[in-house]
């Protein structure tokens, strides 16, 4: 008879994450990851497979969790679209100091190497591509955008924007500087468009 597991596996995920998160793929062993689940080897490869499956787990995990806090913030207000888009690239280098992201640092450190980790980075980022789209359409249609501005250019700008500023955040540069450049960006959509009176 199969004994019960004495873990909880999503939870294991969870502290998984963290730790991969924290030193990357590479620099993170199967021992770390028992110490860090309190699981020996054996029970690790039996629920997890591998030290790889692990880290798809973690890195789905992460991009479930932050979409729906990336949904949060970007969701429709009455607030002016460049100050919800403002508050949300300013969050993202923010919101865990020294750490980046762990999409942008996954796809830094195993770039290509990997099929199925680079299919679900590429996903992520094209989720983040289609919040931002969405939202200068919105700003568009509201009139706080140039009627003319490029919405494909506009998108590719903050996108690289973003993932620039997410590496120099785990670079430790100076968050007002990163909010310089926020700005900037901002600023390269164009005025508002002005109301005849």
């Amino acid at each position: 008879m199969a004994r019960p597991r004495q873990f909880d596996e999503q939870d294991a995920v969870v502290r998984a994450t963290e730790l991969f998160w924290r030193r990357g793929y590479h620099a993170t062993s199967v021992r770390d990851l028992g110490d860090e689940l309190k699981l020996t080897p054996s029970s690790l490869y039996r629920t997890f497979k591998d030290k790889h499956t692990l880290f798809l787990r973690a890195l789905d995990h992460y991009r479930a969790t932050e979409s729906v806090q990336a949904e949060r913030l970007l969701g429709a207000d009455s607030r002016p679209i460049r100050h919800v888009l403002r508050d949300w690239m300013l969050w993202l280098v923010t919101c865990v100091p020294g750490r980046g992201c762990f999409v942008v640092n996954t796809a830094t450190e195993l770039g290509t190497t990997d099929d199925q980790v680079s299919r679900r980075t590429e996903a992520a980022f094209e989720v983040t591509r289609q919040a931002l789209r969405s939202l200068l359409l919105q700003g568009r249609r509201k009139g706080e955008l140039p009627t003319g501005l490029d919405i494909d250019d506009a998108v590719e700008l903050l996108f690289t924007t973003v993932l620039g500023l997410r590496v120099r955040e785990r670079a430790g540069h100076d968050p007002a500087r990163l909010a310089t450049a926020i700005d900037a960006a901002i600023r390269a959509l164009g005025p508002a468009p002005t109301t005849p009176s």
